[in-house]
């Protein structure tokens, strides 16, 4: 049995309080809010904080104010709350089907928006005991000096494992960080570094507190997923797509996201470009499913051979706009929950 380290435990009833106690603990702090992937890292020492400080117990984390001209919503959201709110199935289709997809429900049910958009990176080298890691000489993300997915690599390679990341970066989300020097508002695409190891611009002592989104009006969205097993495991591969459109169906706006192929969730400019002020033709959708595409250049580091995971994202960007456009696919998600098990789709 892999038992915790020993820590303390903080539970401020402020944001302000815990930006406090961030501030004078140092690095040897980190926040927790649901802990579901935060204790088993500890577990695995792979993350060992002495200091644990609380989310738990703050009014105003937990809140979903939901509306056409502007949205704010609580990093202590759960995603069981996100799953089960008829709101988000609307303009954030996108996210409400992100957070629907996360691990279980017993899972979903502690697991917060913050903690899963800060999401640890992951790695076959990496997410595996303490005594596996250290019998090869542990790797670059935690407590080695080589990435042994490419080790000429100046950077760790490990994956971005965020479900709802992607999908709040096609609906443009932004995120506000508290700490105790004040506060700060970045576009979600901006707290995100292309590094398994430093994957995240948020500094030690700054907390997620609110996700803001724009206007909703006129947008659809549209979130699919990759992974082993259809009802548990991390994604593999996930497109987040988003558009908002005219009265007769020309593109006005448009956001590609493309997740754990990466990092970083990647966002496809190039290809949501070449949608604007057009329907979504056939045409129109292969042009930008290839365009999206080019981004993935997966590692052979998570599940899955990595040349399959590159042809797959060219077909779920394809299902993606297509659902945007208002093909029903329900069939379709049905066929590529039940066929990811023998990795063909």
């Amino acid at each position: 049995m892999m038992r915790l380290p020993l820590f303390d435990y903080r539970t401020p009833r402020t944001v302000a309080e815990a930006a406090q106690i961030l501030d004078g603990e140092g690095p040897e702090a980190m926040v927790i809010a649901g802990g579901t992937d935060l204790l088993p890292n500890m577990k695995r020492r792979q993350q060992t904080p002495r200091t644990l400080v609380s989310l738990r117990r703050i009014e105003g984390l937990s809140g979903a104010h939901l509306d056409h001209s502007a949205s704010q919503l609580g990093s202590c959201l759960t995603l069981a709350e996100i799953a089960e709110d008829p709101r988000f199935r609307n303009g954030c289709s996108a996210l409400w089907q992100a957070a629907s997809m996360v691990a279980t429900p017993h899972i979903r049910n502690m697991a917060t928006l913050g903690g899963n958009i800060c999401l640890d990176t992951r790695c076959m080298f990496y997410d595996q005991s303490y005594e596996w890691r250290q019998a090869i000489n542990f790797c670059k993300k935690k407590d080695g000096e080589t990435c042994w997915v490419a080790n000429s690599s100046p950077r760790c390679m490990a994956v971005s494992s965020t479900d709802t990341g992607p999908a709040l970066m096609a609906l443009g989300a932004r995120v506000i960080l508290h700490s105790a020097r004040g506060e700060r508002e970045v576009t979600l695409a901006d707290l995100y570094n292309n590094d398994g190891r430093e994957y995240l611009t948020r500094r030690p002592d700054e907390i997620v507190s609110d996700i803001r989104l724009g206007p909703l009006h006129g947008w659809r969205s549209t979130y699919w997923k990759l992974r082993r097993r259809g009802s548990f495991d991390f994604p593999v591969l996930s497109v987040a797509a988003a558009a908002r459109f005219s009265h007769d169906g020309v593109v006005e706006e448009a956001r590609i996201v493309v997740g754990s192929a990466a990092s970083r969730p990647l966002v496809a400019e190039e290809a949501a470009r070449s949608l604007l002020n057009r329907r979504l033709e056939p045409e129109v959708i292969e042009e930008a499913t290839t365009l999206a595409a080019r981004l993935a250049k997966p590692l052979d580091n998570t599940d899955f051979d990595m040349s399959w995971r590159k042809k797959v994202t060219s077909q779920f960007v394809t299902y993606a706009l297509r659902e945007l456009r208002g093909d029903d696919m329900r069939a379709e998600r049905t066929r590529v929950m039940h066929s990811q098990a023998d990795g063909v789709s």
